[in-house]
């Protein structure tokens, strides 16, 4: 096995992201981070998804290699569709996976299968969903690792494999049992879903869908056969939660880093919103943003519209269509009036926004979001004050985790059925923007860790470490990983 070093002794890793942009974008920046590392990069996506987000520099050109992989027609399945963007309804999320499972292990098998050279990986570096990956590449005697885009508590929540899986003391068999701390936990936590989170999670994350298995299983198959775990985390941030997650998992977990994206993306199109920032008060405004995967109401954006409203707070709107609108109008969702009320005090942005150069300019001090862990690790490493509205998958356990930690505030909501009013919204955002200093000193102390480039690479580097440790340990029988 190669030494992590790079030059001569360098290792070829490969990549399979899932399809969603929050997860394509973080494995790519990884992937850029390894290859900076003097490490090969085989990178695998799909032609759209390659086109529209996929940035390699010049200077790495020759270190990451992106391979197109078309997907097969799947019934029901929309045509164009190669992300989970794409598709209008959650229903069809087991069609992508469908689509994903027959696409991408056919052609994992025949790179594995290229005889022993620079188109030969040393490592599987897999995503959640390509739980069939670990026994493909074991067949040809290359290790697989298991790269969690989730952080350390959302994961330690879930269990272990077996949990995941639907097996064994910690599987959750009923819905109660995603609302109440897991007993394994040795500290005290709140970290576990509400009520109307765990009805929303528990079908589509346990109960095997059309693809044939649960995204539960997916984790689990993917845990259980990998190697090694690395988890888009630090050890600053959560140690108790990566030493419950090593106990669970008996085996190396390694922080790889939060690796946020840097804030150099293109505005173009965007130049009249950076005007409009240059325009407002240092910290003032308030960014909202909701991610790629959730798919918004009309009542949900009606409430966020005049909740933003109410604050008096300055905002900038990264405003995505409604999921439930056929209308195709640029209003939609919006309630009467509302951008010719809030006039200059807040913009509404449609369409793609470069949000990780909008986070870093110096007006932004606070930003209302999904509690998404892509969206977490942005927000701060630039420093901005959190307002959570946890919608889906992971982000209620996030949500909880950053107001256990007095880093964020979470909007408050009905227990039952999770709804919320603009003044629960508008008192959280003035909260956090206005009358508690305490979250601005503690944003700005974890900006230091989430948006330290040199210790997020300090991160790469000992996970590539342990990935060559490994393979020199696997090729002796007495050698164990243990004390990696």
């Amino acid at each position: 096995m190669a030494d992590a070093g790079g030059g001569s002794g360098s290792m070829h890793v490969l990549m399979l992201p899932w399809l969603a942009f929050g997860h394509i974008l973080p494995f790519t920046e990884l992937a850029k981070r390894i290859a900076r590392q003097g490490h090969r990069v085989t990178l695998l996506s799909t032609p759209r998804n390659t086109r529209r987000l996929i940035r390699i520099p010049p200077d790495l050109a020759g270190l990451v290699r992106v391979v197109d992989v078309r997907l097969p027609r799947v019934e029901r399945l929309p045509e164009g569709a190669e992300a989970s963007i794409d598709i209008p309804s959650d229903d069809l999320r087991p069609y992508l996976r469908v689509a994903y499972d027959d696409a991408f292990s056919h052609t994992l098998s025949g790179i594995l299968q290229e005889p022993p050279g620079p188109g030969r990986p040393d490592w599987v570096l897999i995503d959640y969903a390509a739980y069939w990956a670990p026994a493909a590449a074991a067949r040809h005697g290359v290790p697989c690792a298991f790269l969690s885009l989730f952080g350390a508590a959302a994961l330690g929540f879930y269990g272990p494999p077996e949990a995941l899986m639907g097996r064994g003391e910690h599987a959750r068999t009923k819905l109660e049992d995603l609302t109440v701390v897991p007993g394994y936990v040795p500290f005290p936590t709140t970290v576990a879903y509400r009520r109307f989170e765990a009805r929303e999670i528990f079908e589509p994350g346990l109960v095997p869908d059309d693809s044939g298995v649960s995204e539960g299983y997916r984790f689990g198959v993917s845990i259980r056969e990998s190697q090694l775990v690395g988890i888009r985390s630090s050890a600053e941030f959560e140690p108790e939660w990566l030493r419950v997650l090593g106990e669970l998992y008996q085996k190396p977990v390694i922080p790889v880093g939060l690796f946020p994206p840097p804030p150099t993306q293109e505005v173009a199109g965007h130049e009249g919103t950076l005007q409009w920032l240059d325009r407002q008060a240092p910290r003032s405004v308030v960014y909202a943003a909701f991610g790629s995967e959730a798919k918004l109401t009309s009542a949900q954006l009606q409430t966020i519209a005049l909740g933003l409203e109410d604050s008096g707070l300055p905002f900038l709107w990264a405003f995505r269509p409604l999921a439930d609108d056929e209308t195709g109008e640029a209003t939609a969702g919006l309630p009467e009036g509302f951008e010719e009320r809030v006039n200059s005090r807040g913009l509404v942005c449609r369409g793609w926004v470069p949000q990780a150069r909008l986070l870093a300019h110096g007006s932004v001090g606070g930003f209302l979001t999904h509690a998404g862990w892509n969206s977490i690790t942005e927000g701060l490493a630039r420093g901005v004050r959190l307002v959570l509205l946890p919608l889906m998958f992971d982000q209620g356990l996030n949500s909880r985790l950053l107001v256990e930690k007095k880093i964020g505030v979470e909007v408050e909501r009905d227990e039952d059925d999770g709804l919320f009013a603009p003044k629960d919204i508008a008192a959280a955002l003035r909260r956090v923007m206005v009358e508690d200093e305490e979250f601005g000193t503690k944003v700005k102390e974890l900006s230091e860790v989430f948006g330290n480039d040199e210790m997020n690479d300090q991160c790469v580097r000992e996970f590539l470490r342990c990935l060559s440790e490994y393979g020199t340990a696997s090729s002796n029988r007495d050698s164990s990983i243990s004390g990696l």
